[in-house]
């Protein structure tokens, strides 16, 4: 069975840009309309030539520079509109012009204080008028979600007559819901003689977050052109998104039956390029192109994309232009994920080394949202260091006031006595200039070495405001040089470690001297 083709028709660089803070020059413009023929739009709307002087050269530029996609431009019902129009768009290899009129009793009565006559009257001499500049015409029924039916087939038939080769059939509000919208499709289909001479667009907002579902239920129902932008960009709740519409229809092509021009694997880089330059941003959850659209943390996701991406995934991550598939380690994460990612960083632990790290990973994961590579090397590097401990960091305190920093510490010292090892745990209180000053003056009362700190370096090795912070620094002990390192979320614990760790380096060979 044949394949229909759907048309893609993006208005990114028109509606979207209505976006409230979405406003984009010219450069800008020719940037996305670049990416949006590499990504195989059929259609692309350049702006509204009429509405100023900047958008007139913006469509003009594009008409000119564009060789593969048709460029439209949008204009009212009117000679003047349709005129500059024209003006505009006449350079493409592929012009349309689109009109748009609404059609909605509330619209014709409230926003143009005219009748259903006049209307029909003024959509067909526009059509007429367009099509003798312009063999390729787009005419809108705006508002046509909420249209007395019988009328908007009337408008439609009127339409056609008069030269339209493409009907929209617009959800201006995103008042319909998918069957409503669906039907309202077959109706047109049923009632207009002539729709056979015409291809059925629609134009779906979001407003009742259904702009997706209400363009798919218009495919269902013989719509065979789907008006959308890149991100779901446009007016109030924004448009219906032409990255969901693409995937949807490649995912579900034993279902639809349908084909388009769109090459997916270039989503992401349009997706990416959009938010930058009209700085709005992709919440982290949305379909497809979403920073979390393939990431898992679960554990029970985890295992399953282990042994079979299919399990939990139902597209593959590459055929929208993403690397791969995250399996972000977080606290609901478990052992495989965890094994692995130590793995794919080069690490080979025994079973009791993986054990205890993963116990440790589970301690973290409870202080920080996220748990990035960076933060499993410290783990890591920091438990490698922790064989022939003589000192134990057991708890601490730090407050400080104008200046002056309190800090309280317990510090258990292993000791050997008789072939006997026991602890003894030692807390005491300091104060000092800053936390870190009071806290090793208190660690230095409990150890008694006379230490000198040389260096002490803070950094963040990881992302985000949770970021796990190390601590470098170097310690002198009679003579000799001794580095300690410390992660964690607490600055104030990571230098406690970095200190705890250059003591028990200090001490340790201290004993071996003496043996």
């Amino acid at each position: 069975m044949k394949k229909d083709k759907v048309i893609f028709f993006d208005t990114t660089l028109r509606d979207g840009e209505q976006s409230p803070g979405a406003s984009l020059n010219l450069k800008e413009k020719i940037l996305i309309a670049d990416q949006l023929t590499i990504l195989g739009v059929d259609v692309i709307e350049a702006g509204f030539p009429a509405s100023s002087v900047g958008d007139f050269e913006a469509v003009k530029t594009i008409s000119q520079k564009i060789k593969t996609s048709s460029i439209a431009g949008l204009c009212r019902s009117t000679e003047k509109d349709i005129k500059i129009c024209w003006d505009a768009i006449k350079y493409a290899k592929k012009p349309r012009i689109h009109i748009f009129l609404a059609t909605s009793d509330l619209h014709i009565e409230k926003k143009l204080q005219k009748t259903r006559f006049e209307i029909l009257d003024m959509a067909a001499k526009a059509v007429k008028y367009a099509k003798n500049l312009c063999k390729d015409v787009e005419f809108s029924a705006e508002d046509a979600g909420r249209s007395d039916i019988n009328y908007l087939c009337k408008v439609v038939e009127t339409v056609i007559d008069a030269g339209a080769s493409t009907v929209n059939i617009p959800d201006t509000v995103g008042y319909t819901i998918p069957v409503e919208f669906g039907n309202k499709i077959s109706e047109i289909k049923k009632k207009v003689s002539n729709i056979d001479k015409a291809i059925i667009s629609v134009h779906c907002h979001n407003d009742l977050g259904l702009a997706v579902a209400n363009s798919l239920s218009a495919i269902e129902n013989g719509a065979r052109q789907v008006e959308c932008t890149v991100n779901g960009i446009g007016e109030r709740a924004g448009n219906a998104s032409l990255e969901e519409l693409a995937m949807a229809l490649k995912v579900k092509q034993c279902y639809y039956n349908i084909t388009h021009s769109i090459k997916t694997k270039e989503l992401y880089n349009a997706s990416k390029l959009v938010s930058r330059l009209t700085g709005i941003l992709v919440q982290v959850n949305k379909a497809i192109v979403g920073a979390n659209a393939f990431a898992h943390e679960s554990g029970i996701h985890q295992d399953g994309i282990l042994k079979a991406r299919e399990t939990y995934e139902i597209m593959c991550p590459t055929d929208v232009g993403m690397s791969e598939s995250s399996l972000v380690l977080g606290k609901h994460s478990g052992r495989h994920a965890f094994f692995k990612k130590v793995k794919d960083l080069g690490y080979k632990l025994d079973t009791q080394a993986s054990e205890k790290l993963f116990k440790k990973f589970k301690d973290l994961s409870d202080k920080k949202k996220s748990i990035f590579d960076e933060d499993i090397i410290a783990l890591i590097e920091e438990d490698s260091t922790a064989d022939n401990k003589i000192f134990t960091l057991e708890y601490l305190n730090v407050t400080s006031c104008a200046g002056i920093s309190t800090a309280t510490a317990k510090v258990s010292d292993k000791k050997n006595d008789k072939n006997k090892t026991f602890q003894k745990v030692t807390c005491e209180t300091a104060c000092g200039s800053g936390p870190i000053d009071a806290l090793y003056k208190a660690i230095d009362k409990i150890v008694k070495m006379d230490i000198m700190l040389i260096e002490f370096s803070l950094r963040a090795v990881s992302s985000g405001e949770d970021a796990l912070g190390e601590v470098f620094l170097k310690v002198k002990y009679k003579g000799n040089l001794y580095s300690g390192k410390g992660t964690s979320v607490d600055i104030i614990e990571a230098g406690a470690k970095a200190y705890i760790q250059a003591l028990n380096k200090a001490k340790s060979f201290e004993i071996k001297k003496e043996k």
